[in-house]
């Protein structure tokens, strides 16, 4: 048995490095985009001030309007069937709802930035479909530039013939001459002046970004929300001056979820919180309040369940075709988490519930866990915190209230105080 358990840790462990290496180049970019970009007026990018589909169920056209020409890559994806164009950093001045309904092999469409410098438009389809033809047109008699796509009906077999590896999407700008990304601090060695800063990191993790909307009601986005409140947490931290505080995004720009964990590794990051706000479909009735959830190997419920589900569906969302870590993989990284890792993720969650509870409305059931992907560090406490149903009237008011915001942070705040103050008490005893 034993011998067992040191086979699967030797794996474990393998696992481990293979993947780190295999995600380098996405994780120099994610942290390049959690750094503060040089200001670019958006004029200065190309804009998309149109898009439509034509065509049924055997042929569709998708034409996207822009104001100059543009280079772009067109590929495939299966399971789900989804088609992912990948373009310079673009503009988007579309109407609203563009994109939230289809015709012919399109479902629906949403576009974003997926890194600086890079936009991606992803199609999610009805079906096994080919690109039969891509373009772009140069404008002219009055008529703007365009982006034109041609998805033709194939079955199965055809479809899957068509992925070859060289037609995999990466985490790289559509063009040669985008801007290059630049590798913050943070994700390089620290340097002789961050060895001497012995405060414990903080990790803040807006959810969702870029292409990534979140959920969304009444006009506002959860990607929007969150990264407000992460803000507005990441400012009172630092007020403070207790803690190194690292955010996982500052801005609208999508990261992979694997990315945001290992941004909390490298930094060896006392504490990790991911900041999300949920939303219920109408036919499942409503719900309201902040929830808070840990990591468990099953859920606590199924309402857990499925939002961990929806959760862990955001690359696929963004339509990276990333490596993901088959099952047994996941089984043993969770069997690698350190129970101390665990239990400390469950100190803080329940601190948290207790200062949040006094100045903003809680979930009837506010302690839950699931298998959140983002929180599977297994050397870093970590929580995710739902601060809200943007589904709910009165929540999507709080979530969109400064005055709510200064509250809910300040008890997050305090909760962060009361669950690092034994650390800090021991590094100045050490000092």
């Amino acid at each position: 048995m034993a011998s067992r358990i040191n086979h699967r840790i030797l794996v474990g462990c393998a696992l481990l490095c293979a993947a780190a290496v295999a995600c380098t180049d996405s994780w120099h970019l994610s942290a390049a985009e959690s750094q503060p970009q040089p200001a670019v007026a958006v004029t200065n990018f190309p804009t998309a001030s149109g898009a439509r589909l034509a065509g049924d169920g055997k042929q569709t056209r998708f034409i996207l309007d822009i104001d100059q020409t543009i280079s772009f890559r067109a590929v495939t994806l299966a399971d789900p069937y989804r088609v992912v164009v990948d373009v310079p950093q673009l503009n988007f001045q579309l109407p609203s709802g563009t994109g939230s309904g289809g015709r012919g092999l399109v479902k629906a469409f949403r576009y974003g930035l997926v890194m600086p410098g890079g936009s991606r438009i992803v199609f999610d389809l009805t079906g096994p479909a080919k690109i039969a033809n891509s373009y772009v047109l140069e404008a002219a008699n009055g008529q703007p530039a365009r982006l034109v796509l041609e998805l033709e009906e194939v079955d199965r077999a055809a479809f899957v013939q068509s992925l070859a590896p060289e037609n995999r999407p990466e985490l790289r700008p559509a063009v040669a001459d985008a801007p290059p990304a630049t590798v913050p601090a943070a994700a390089v060695p620290e340097a002789p002046q961050q060895k001497a800063d012995g405060r414990p990191v903080v990790v803040i993790d807006p959810g969702h970004g870029g292409i990534d909307n979140g959920t969304q009601s009444s006009g506002e986005s959860e990607k929007n929300l969150v990264l407000a409140f992460g803000l507005a947490l990441r400012d009172r931290l630092e007020k403070a001056g207790k803690y190194r505080v690292v955010m996982t995004r500052d801005d609208d720009t999508f990261i992979p979820l694997n990315d945001r964990t290992k941004i909390a590794r490298n930094l060896k990051a006392a504490l990790f919180v991911s900041i999300h706000a949920d939303a219920l479909p109408k036919t499942e009735g409503d719900a309201q309040g902040a929830t808070i959830y840990t990591l468990s190997d099953k859920a606590s419920d199924a309402e857990a369940q499925r939002l961990a589900d929806a959760e862990n569906r955001a690359d696929a969302i963004a339509g990276f075709n990333l490596a993901e870590e088959p099952t047994d993989v996941a089984d043993i990284l969770i069997d690698l988490t350190q129970r101390e890792t665990r239990t400390f993720s469950n100190r803080f969650a329940h601190l948290l519930m207790g200062e949040m509870k006094s100045t903003v409305r809680m979930h009837k059931h506010p302690l839950k866990s699931a298998g959140f992907r983002v929180l599977k560090a297994p050397d870093v406490p970590s929580v995710l915190v739902e601060i809200g149903y943007v589904s709910n009237k009165g929540d999507l008011e709080h979530l969109i209230s400064e005055g709510w915001r200064a509250k809910a942070v300040g008890s997050m705040a305090q909760a962060i105080d009361g669950f690092l103050a034994k650390r800090l008490a021991t590094a100045g005893q050490a000092n």
